[in-house]
């Protein structure tokens, strides 16, 4: 059977819950079609998150590569177009804060998804879910996965990847009191679309 690896990450920042380790364990296991879905969490940890991802990517072989990020703040889900060779930003859950540093020294400046990513988002509409494209996934640790992930399969030249961001789930914009969310079924369901539309693709 082929395989689609699926991550999320744990808690990080302000965010004392991330939905994406929800939905990863809720679709971890769950067939689609001639992929089984092999669900994953990654440590917020520049170094570390990026050893996992390579660690999972040995052990399973996967046909595609698709991780799952938290936008807190963002109302749709939003397929991310491009990663750039840089990580910056605030602190990782270990205090480490990167400057101005490239991801993979002598790699590319950026990748393109090689994902159907209109296609995920014209299904998402079509069924109610607010989406659209999104043209940065920052430089935190989404965008470092999302690059490692596009560098792996840019070399293998047979895998998809790429990225996509949720906003947060009910419980944690309850709790956070100044972000939207959505109920957890929903979140669920949508990235449960985007793959089916993967698969589509991967199989034509």
């Amino acid at each position: 059977m082929k395989k689609i690896l699926l991550t999320g990450f744990e808690p990080f920042l302000k965010f004392k819950i991330n939905p994406t380790m929800e939905i990863v364990e809720a679709l971890n296991g769950n067939i689609i079609e001639d992929y089984e879905i092999c669900g994953r969490i990654l440590k917020v940890d520049f170094n570390e998150s990026a050893i996992q991802l390579k660690q999972h990517i040995d052990e399973l072989q996967p046909d595609i590569i698709i991780s799952l990020g938290l936008a807190g703040g963002r109302y749709k889900i939003t397929p991310e177009r491009i990663a750039i060779n840089v990580k910056d930003g605030e602190a990782d859950n270990n205090g480490f804060k990167p400057v101005d540093e490239k991801i993979q020294e002598a790699g590319a400046d950026a990748y393109l998804t090689n994902l159907p990513i209109r296609r995920m988002i014209e299904t998402l509409n079509k069924e109610g879910y607010p989406a659209e494209i999104s043209n940065t996934a920052g430089t935190y640790l989404c965008n470092n996965i999302m690059y490692e992930s596009l560098a792996y399969a840019n070399e293998k030249g047979n895998v998809l990847a790429g990225f996509i961001h949720i906003p947060a789930s009910f419980e944690l914009a309850i709790q956070h009191g100044g972000i939207p969310g959505w109920n957890r079924r929903d979140l669920i369901q949508s990235i449960e679309l985007c793959l089916k539309e993967t698969v589509r693709v991967a199989n034509d």
